[in-house]
């Protein structure tokens, strides 16, 4: 029995597919031709081909006293070939496992993300003996201890969590904390590090202090399986119907059977309570539902994560990337007139520079020669920030590339900055550090810097020939639409919109004021975020999770519904339930939308259904409704369902929902 159902299993697909051909067959041959009895072999055939894996399946859920439905299809399949009524068992059958199929393939989920993940986290490392030894020893990862010295190279990654006991650089943090910008971290400073993330530039000594499942790396990964095994565990809305309805089908079929003594009776009954509108009604409105979704770069993966969509009453978001673009772009800038040209004082701050967005600085005819000689510099460097910078040049200011000056020499300095010779000049570009070590005149009083900082930018100094010439404030920006589609889930009738992030408070609140959200939260790791949805699910919220990274994998499996942005990492991708194709938030609104028009759609479809079945019982009691009338209505019950769920497909969203 196991081999008959992997082989149905395997071959489910195509098996449906040769029994619409034989359906099709007894139709023509039917109607057209007038052969009932060629008509009567193919339904035959397709009966009991359809028979054989209900059969099994009903088998299977009586070993775990479960009365499925499949028990209830099949009995009615065998009494219609009983009675000899070809044509309904085949086309039971025949729907019955087309509807298998259709929500089969709607349900599929894929765990390929977990191995992704897995694979992501270090294997090996480099094991000192002291800190100041530097003769590592190569060792797996597994065999490290609390209190071991591990080296860290440049462009490899930190195996353990731990602090740095010796030299500095700088960390890509993102697959921990989502932070899109490196942070420069130091021994001096005592500062602490992540399993999983990547040192771009430095070379330091980390002394563990956890180590395997302990690690915050290693608690992304328990997160997600846990999460994932406890999703596995949903029951399909057809089988919990299937619990009461099925006995009491079979129960009245046999009360039937033994008081009338009509055995053809009780196969009629249990051959018209077969809910082949239901069966085929709810599966098709779903995939209705997702067409719909498709159509406006809406993914779900599934017929009840768009029931769970319309159930939603708060939306959780990451920040980087998904309420933001996730790289860092110039926000504001302010030019310091040369004090040689202007008579100003060469310690102070230039009196006639004014804090001006990128907007207006444009308007206002930049220093184009100015900024060529910094796009020239700052092209030399890897830096994120320094490309935002060349990016604001080529972009905003319209600067051609091809036609910046020569750099002459270039010398990044760990941490600050870097210094150039372009065109006969000394660029000195980075942080209030470097210009301080650089010995830069006219950076005190820089009255704008504390209004940046509470915007959670970062600050970008240009000295030339050691005066401070440029200021500017970079930082991650808005995406496009993210405004409007938090307005419109307010209008939907969503209570609580949510912003976790793994930068700091003054940028997640400044983020949050743009946004109009009801909360924002800093300073989160990935178990925070999960354990911050746990709360608010125990206190009875449905709560949706909208992330990119994989960082995010925790919040996005421990929600009741992941929402992924499609261009971000394929781990998050994959173990999200709903996907925003082009990474566009403004279609969440649209996708809420949809949800609950299809819930709605199912709900007609099921009332259809259970109506016509009902209507079908009073009418075999009563006299008026036969084999052959109960038959006509059972087939016409299936079109309006398959009918109505295919006008959700036509549905004409409003203006403000797409």
């Amino acid at each position: 029995m196991l081999t008959i159902q992997q082989f149905f299993t395997r071959h489910r697909r195509s098996i449906v597919i040769a029994m619409t051909v034989f359906v099709a067959a007894a139709m023509v041959a039917q109607y057209a031709l007038a052969w009932s009895t060629v008509a009567g072999v193919f339904y035959a055939v397709v009966g009991i081909v359809g028979l054989i894996p209900l059969v099994i399946k009903a088998i299977n859920s009586l070993k775990f006293k479960v009365v499925s439905i499949e028990l209830l299809v099949s009995v009615a399949i065998l009494g219609a070939l009983i009675i000899a009524e070809f044509s309904e068992a085949g086309i039971v059958a025949w729907l019955f496992l087309l509807g298998e199929v259709i929500e089969d393939a709607t349900l599929s989920k894929t765990r390929s993300a977990i191995k992704e993940l897995t694979e992501l986290a270090p294997q090996t490392a480099l094991r000192l003996a002291s800190p100041t030894e530097r003769t590592p020893e190569e060792v797996d990862v597994d065999d490290i201890d609390e209190g071991d010295y591990l080296l860290v190279k440049t462009g490899s990654q930190v195996p353990v969590d731990g602090r740095i006991v010796f030299g500095s650089g700088r960390l890509d943090e993102a697959s921990v904390t989502g932070e899109p910008l490196p942070h420069h971290k130091s021994a001096d400073t005592n500062d602490d590090v992540f399993a999983g993330t990547m040192l771009t530039d430095g070379t330091m000594v980390v002394q563990a202090t956890k180590v395997g499942e302990d690690t915050v790396f290693g608690k992304i990964l328990e997160l997600v399986e846990q999460a994932e095994d406890s999703k596995t565990s949903a029951q399909r809305f057809i089988d919990r119907f299937a619990k009461y309805y099925t006995p009491v089908v079979l129960l009245l079929a046999l009360v039937v059977g033994l008081v009338t003594l009509n055995v053809r009776l009780a196969i009629t009954l249990l051959v018209l309570g077969c809910p082949g509108a239901l069966v085929i009604g709810v599966p098709v409105s779903n995939v209705a539902g997702i067409g719909l979704g498709a159509r406006h770069g809406i993914l779900a993966k599934g017929a009840q994560i768009l029931q769970t969509l319309s159930e939603v009453d708060t939306v959780v978001f990451d920040k980087t990337g998904t309420l933001t673009t996730g790289r860092p772009s110039v926000v504001h800038a302010e030019e310091v007139p040369d004090p040689t040209h202007t008579g100003g004082d060469d310690d102070g701050p230039a009196s006639t520079a004014a804090n001006t967005s990128i907007t207006s600085i444009t308007e206002n005819h930049p220093d184009i020669p100015l900024w060529r000689l910094v796009a020239s510099a700052e092209r030399e460097s890897s830096h994120p920030l320094a490309t935002a910078m060349v990016d604001f040049a080529a972009t905003s200011l319209r600067i051609e590339m091809d036609s910046l000056p020569v750099v002459a020499e270039t010398h990044v300095v760990a941490g600050k900055g870097i210094i150039a010779a372009v065109d006969g000049h000394t660029m000195a570009i980075g942080n209030a550090a470097l210009m301080t070590s650089e010995n830069v005149r006219g950076i005190t009083a820089r009255t704008t810097l504390p209004q940046w900082e509470k915007e959670g930018l970062s600050t970008v100094f240009v000295s030339v020939d050691g005066i401070l010439r440029l200021v500017a404030g970079l930082g991650d920006t808005v995406r496009p639409g993210a405004v409007a589609a938090i307005a419109r889930l307010r209008e939907r009738g969503i209570k609580h919109l949510i912003m976790l992030s793994g930068d700091g408070e003054a940028t997640a609140t400044a983020i949050s004021s743009q946004l109009g959200l009801d909360e924002a939260h800093g300073d989160m790791l990935p178990q925070d975020k999960a354990d911050f949805i746990t709360k608010l699910q125990d206190r009875g919220q449905k709560v949706a999770f909208v992330g990119d990274g994989i960082n995010d994998s925790p919040a996005l499996v421990a929600s009741d519904l992941g929402i992924a942005m499609g261009n971000g990492t394929a781990t998050a991708v994959d173990i999200s339930d709903v996907v925003l194709l082009n990474s566009d938030i403004s279609k969440l609104p649209t996708a809420y939308s949809i949800a609950r028009a299809t819930v709605a759609n199912t709900r007609e479809n099921i009332g259809i259904a259970v109506a016509t079945v009902a209507f079908l019982f009073i009418g075999l009691f009563a006299g008026f409704i036969y084999m052959a009338s109960g038959m006509l209505a059972h087939e016409a019950s299936i079109l309006v369902v398959v009918v109505n769920a295919l006008r959700l497909l036509s549905k004409k969203l409003d203006a403000d929902q797409v």
